[in-house]
């Protein structure tokens, strides 16, 4: 198994564990944001600003892991 062969394999299983990661902080934050919004209706806004802004700084830094995984494939 040559040295490129273990970087595509290296590169794959980084994006996996990225998607993974990011997967588990969006659905931590989701069903917070559903157990806040069940407990105080009256923040529903508030509470979805927050999941919302979370979610794209969870996805942000998911989307850096997978480039960062493709830079080091084709390096």
């Amino acid at each position: 198994m040559g040295n490129e062969a273990l970087a595509f394999l290296g590169a794959g299983l980084g994006a996996g564990i990225a998607a993974i990661g990011a997967g588990i902080g969006i659905g931590k934050a989701a069903g917070s944001a559903v157990e806040g919004i069940a407990r105080q209706p009256q923040a529903t806004g508030d509470i979805r600003a927050t999941m919302l802004i979370a979610a794209g700084l969870i996805e942000g830094a998911a989307v850096i892991a997978l480039v960062v995984c493709l830079l080091l494939a084709t390096k």
